[in-house]
């Protein structure tokens, strides 16, 4: 392919500003050349294959990006159970020290 750009980054072809044929008498004969309208339908097939081409590249991006995300979700959900039991074991120890504190000065 001959065509600037990238498979990650793909240049875009933006479609050119058209003049209306009130501003301009000329421009009117060069927009309805046959020959102008077959090379915008050959650029436009053009473009269209390309990203008909990258579409499974974008989509295989785009699950990996789910699946990251899904990956740092469960992360975070693990950590979250973890330090919930960590805090009831610390609970659970402070309430035995207050009982043992308890008992000795009470004898």
């Amino acid at each position: 392919m001959s065509t600037a750009g990238t498979i990650d980054h793909p240049s875009t072809h933006a479609p050119q500003p058209r003049h209306s044929q009130k501003q301009d008498p000329t421009m009117a004969a060069r927009l309805d050349s046959p020959a102008r309208s077959h090379t915008d339908a050959n650029g436009s097939r053009q473009n269209r294959t390309r990203e008909m081409q990258l579409m499974p590249e974008s989509l295989a991006r785009a699950h990996m990006q789910q699946r990251l995300q899904e990956a740092e979700s469960e992360s975070r959900a693990l950590r979250l159970a973890s330090a919930r039991r960590l805090q009831r074991r610390a609970e659970r120890a402070t309430l035995r020290a207050r009982r043992a504190l308890a008992m000795a000065v009470m004898q």
